[in-house]
């Protein structure tokens, strides 16, 4: 890569959930594909106080954030890592902060947080956001054993 060209780039959502996981692996056999990085994001917010800034919280949000994210990426991106990985946590609303990570990305992939039957092909409220506004296409990953698409298999 030279000083001109901008390195492909999948962006992924990532919470610790098993539909996060699931589009972290996808993710990474995508970029692995098509030569790409992975930036794997996570966003966290202080709990609602109706106004109120919490006298206390449990723990720091932002370093909980940044443990759940490596350890899942830890879990998922294997041992042959042919794919460079980047670790992103940031402060606020997540479909805000996937959205702003993801421009100028080649891809952004969700997980889709469904409630199983029917309610299960709904999507949740961040991955319905970002496939509504993003700036890039947007790969949803349904959960592990709801869908078996592979990258590049054309389902």
């Amino acid at each position: 890569m030279n000083g001109t060209t901008a390195r492909r780039r999948i962006v992924v959502g990532v919470d610790g959930s098993e539909s996060s996981r699931a589009a972290l692996r996808w993710a990474l056999r995508q970029a692995a594909l098509v030569g790409a990085a992975v930036e794997a994001v996570t966003a966290w917010e202080y709990p609602a106080s109706h106004g109120l800034v919490p006298a206390t919280v449990d723990g720091d949000a932002e370093a909980l954030a940044g443990k759940v994210l490596a350890e899942t990426v830890a879990r998922e991106w294997g041992l042959d890592r042919l794919v460079e990985v980047r670790e992103r946590v940031a402060p606020g609303n997540a479909s805000r902060v996937l959205l702003t990570v993801a421009e100028g990305a080649e891809l952004l992939v969700v997980g889709n947080r469904g409630h199983g039957g029917f309610t299960g092909a709904v999507l949740g409220s961040v991955t319905q956001h970002c496939v509504q506004h993003a700036s890039c296409p947007v790969v949803v990953v349904r959960e592990a054993g709801r869908a078996k698409a592979e990258p590049g298999d054309g389902r």
